[in-house]
């Protein structure tokens, strides 16, 4: 995924509202941008951090400006727009990126499913077989390992519960994790903050649910989908 227009680079003085941030652009503007990321972003909203904003495209919006990218050190882009998470995703699949996803004939987004519940990607083969895929943005990164959730997911339970059912219906599911920073060497799920969440994740495991997880590469140009991730379990 290509940034166009391109963006703009400045420092974080601070993240606040959970949906806002104050950023001093290089000419020494102050502007509010807005932070389309609900999570905590833990180490990456750090005042002083070197981030980069898109310009919005309409202008007639009342913020300007949207955070889009933190960077941490070289080679370290953290992908803050989880709004960009499954258009990154589906740019993968549609180009055959991910081998274990390849073989489909049809791709649909956002089909109901289950008990009130939509899968981000429904996946149909040249047989008739149906993958169910699941997307979640990760960038919680501790010690090497990138974990999720970064706060506790009731939402994100459910959506265990609902490919677990899938699977027992006979489907493939799929849970994607996307991991959009370059310091992880496996993933896990953060059991410390949603013990829930992790024991769900075991059972998922257990029952047929698949794991996916790859890494973006990144820079202030582009972002994509890069290399594949082992489970740390």
């Amino acid at each position: 995924m290509h940034f166009d227009p391109p963006l703009k680079k400045g420092r974080l003085i601070r993240r606040y509202n959970r949906f806002l941030a104050d950023i001093e652009l290089e000419n020494g503007t102050i502007v509010i941008a807005h932070c389309p990321n609900s999570g905590r972003m833990t180490g990456c909203a750090m005042p002083n951090s070197t981030v980069y904003i898109a310009p919005a495209l309409n202008t007639n919006r009342k913020l300007k400006y949207t955070w889009e990218l933190t960077f941490l050190h070289k080679n370290n882009w953290v992908g803050v727009n989880t709004l960009r998470t499954n258009r990154i995703v589906e740019e993968a699949l549609l180009m055959r990126r991910i081998p274990e996803l390849a073989e489909y004939s049809s791709l649909q987004r956002e089909v109901k499913y289950g008990e009130k519940s939509r899968i981000d990607f429904l996946l149909t083969t040249d047989r008739d077989a149906k993958i169910f895929v699941e997307v979640k943005n990760v960038s919680l990164v501790e010690n090497g390992i990138a974990r999720f959730p970064d706060a506790v997911t009731t939402r994100g339970q459910k959506h265990l519960k609902e490919l677990m059912n899938m699977v027992g219906m006979g489907h493939r599911a799929v849970l994607f994790f996307l991991v959009n920073r370059q310091d992880a060497h496996s993933f896990a799920a953060a059991e410390l903050i949603d013990p829930v969440y992790a024991q769900l994740f075991g059972k998922a495991i257990k029952s047929g649910v698949e794991i996916l997880v790859y890494q973006t590469k990144a820079d202030n140009h582009n972002i994509t989908v890069g290399k594949s991730l082992p489970l740390n379990i």
